[in-house]
């Protein structure tokens, strides 16, 4: 089977920047350019293939493709991001999948960041700093005093966070991540900061739902024994050239280069890869090798 170079689809968001074209060689038209889906078989921005067929056009037409860890899975369980916040992103949280099934006909949001590159002395903010009532959490909305009880986290590069559905939090300016998260596109905003869209209107806030789903306890730690994180829906780790593995029967591999240039080696083939670059090995491809001065993110079933 052949490795598979994904083209994004992206997304022009009004507190992105320039980042994702300048540094990681996203082409877009798009200004400002907020995130690039980098892995997506969403219908909101689905990934490409050179040919010009989406990864789904893809799938359906070989479907062990994915592997048999997979099976369980009613749609493409993942949606890999590049994003780039040149200002803060809105207070939000994801709901789970029964929350979300329910509600809005669509599966629930856990994610899992790696930071890319961040500005000197910024910080993103990741659940409570303490445990809090519900009614305290109104309160704070209302006087737009919420950010007083976030837990405020300094970040740097290499930086990975695990965010589970239910767990509030946000990007704030200066921070470009990697984004690995279930297929979904449910986000209730909590907090805005009383921005407007391109129509001049602020922002829909969902308050309400965001309340049903909100996890009002600090976040949880977490040991993924060398991982960067691991999940029924995704396991994500960080590799260098020089790394062998394998896209056994299992699943399939999604390789995000995120530094540097190498070559890919897969069966008879042998690509180039430089930093942007998302790759996917369908399951069965065998042992690939990544060579060169650089690194991925790489993510399986």
């Amino acid at each position: 089977m052949p490795i598979l170079k994904l083209i994004p689809s992206c997304k022009d968001y009004l507190w992105g920047g320039e980042k994702l074209r300048t540094d990681f060689g996203v082409q877009s038209d798009l200004k400002p350019l907020a995130e690039a889906w980098v892995l997506s078989c969403h219908p909101s921005g689905p990934s490409f293939l050179e040919s010009g067929k989406t990864l789904q056009q893809y799938i359906d037409m070989y479907p062990g493709c994915l592997g048999t860890n997979c099976a369980g899975f009613k749609q493409f369980p993942v949606l890999v991001k590049l994003i780039d916040a040149k200002d803060n992103l809105s207070i939000q949280v994801h709901p789970s999948d029964e929350y979300a099934l329910a509600h809005e006909g669509e599966y629930g949001k856990t994610e899992m960041w790696y930071v890319l590159d961040c500005e000197p002395g910024v910080y993103l903010y990741y659940g409570f700093s303490r445990e809090i009532s519900r009614e305290e959490v109104v309160s704070r909305i209302q006087n737009n005093t919420l950010t007083e009880v976030l837990n405020a986290v300094p970040v740097h590069k290499g930086d990975s966070f695990f965010i589970p559905s239910g767990t509030l939090h946000a990007i704030c300016k200066g921070i470009v991540i990697a984004e690995v998260q279930q297929n979904s596109n449910i986000t209730y905003r909590v907090y805005d900061y009383g921005r407007v869209g391109a129509d001049g209107k602020q922002r829909e806030l969902h308050i309400e739902k965001a309340l049903d789903v909100i996890n009002r306890k600090p976040p949880e730690k977490f040991d993924f024994g060398g991982k960067l994180a691991q999940c029924e829906y995704f396991t994500v780790s960080i590799v260098s050239g020089g790394f062998s593995g394998i896209a056994g029967e299992n699943s399939f591999v999604s390789l995000l280069i995120v530094d540097g240039e190498g070559t890919l080696n897969c069966g008879n083939e042998i690509l180039p890869v430089g930093k942007g670059d998302s790759l996917f090995l369908p399951a069965g491809s065998g042992g690939f090798r990544l060579e060169g001065h650089c690194q991925a993110l790489m993510a399986i079933i």
